[in-house]
């Protein structure tokens, strides 16, 4: 069985989104594939329920409980690798993560970001895109490097940029992208794999 365990910090709607492309379209059948595990970094984050009522495993490995970095990352590989992952799918993920952790999952690891990189690495993507007058924007599927979202790019998906949006309504139209093209990447890996 291919494993994917996925992290997240919040409300884990991409991760929904994979769990219900999952299920909609048989990745256990067809790929041998099922989401194994969602972790994240807090305890109060709302995709943890939603895992559980699907009956995935949901654990926490709190940051704040680590002195360092390295000593987070350290605890949560541990986490990760109960579950044998063939792919740890960073869904909202709010950490940086050391090269340590990357080189571990080498290959592996993958993550998405609401902006076209290389374009907007970082945060507050939308307002950056708006104040630098692009007219397009839109969402990157890309696997992880040490290099804050950079690594080769998967999928991507574009949108306007609309004369009156804020960085709040290009954000919710980059999200209902986001959960079309995170799921078909994913899919799109296990399938080569």
């Amino acid at each position: 069985m291919k494993n994917i365990v996925i992290l997240i910090s919040g409300g884990g709607s991409n991760m929904a989104a994979i769990v219900r492309a999952a299920q909609r379209e048989g990745w256990q059948d067809r790929f041998g594939a099922r989401v194994a595990a969602v972790v994240s970094n807090k305890a109060a984050a709302g995709g943890l329920a939603f895992a559980r009522e699907q009956g995935i495993a949901a654990e926490v490995v709190d940051h704040k409980a680590f002195g360092s970095r390295e000593a987070f990352d350290e605890a949560l590989a541990a986490v990760i690798d109960r579950h044998q992952p063939a792919l740890v799918v960073l869904a909202g993920f709010m950490r940086i993560l050391t090269p340590g952790f990357v080189a571990r999952y080498e290959g592996r690891l993958v993550n998405i970001h609401p902006s076209l990189l290389p374009a907007f690495p970082g945060l507050h993507t939308h307002q950056r895109a708006i104040d630098a007058g692009c007219r397009v924007a839109g969402v990157t599927v890309h696997q992880v490097t040490a290099e804050l979202d950079h690594g080769p790019i998967l999928a991507q998906a574009v949108v306007p940029v609309l004369p009156d949006d804020t960085a709040d309504t290009l954000a919710a139209r980059v999200l209902t992208q986001e959960h079309v093209i995170y799921p078909q990447a994913v899919a799109s890996l296990l399938q080569k794999r």
